[in-house]
């Protein structure tokens, strides 16, 4: 899978009432907000959960991320689609087969509201 700057990769997923349960367990953020639904019966999905969406993508290319830079800008909520856009700003072919790679991405709901925004940098192997 050959990259190049202007490339735009597009993942979208939904989060379910178990993600949220999963997540809580292994990384042990048990707020309330996480295990008591809100008046329509949806939790709310925990920010590093959500942003795994845009490191799937950096998994997929098998990129090794140096930096994270994450801006939470509204909640997401158990049964929200989220539509994530990562775009690659630089890419550049380094000594022993490595290339490093500089992106931004931007996390859209179903509604076209933004919920996380942020950029990442690393090498691939």
């Amino acid at each position: 899978m050959s990259l190049k700057v202007g490339d735009i990769i597009t993942f979208e997923r939904s989060f379910s009432e178990r993600d949220v349960e999963l997540f809580s367990e292994i990384s042990g953020d048990e707020g309330a907000h996480h295990k008591m639904p809100d008046e329509q019966g949806k939790l709310v999905v925990q920010g590093l959960l959500t942003a795994t969406l845009p490191t799937k993508v950096g998994g997929d290319y098998n990129v090794m991320a140096r930096n994270m830079n994450f801006e939470f800008l509204r909640p997401v909520f158990t049964g929200d689609t989220i539509i994530c856009e990562v775009t690659i700003e630089k890419y550049e072919k380094q000594e022993k087969n490595r290339s490093s790679i500089r992106a931004s991405f931007l996390c859209n709901n179903q509604h076209g509201k933004e919920v996380l925004k942020g950029e990442f940098s690393g090498v691939i192997l």
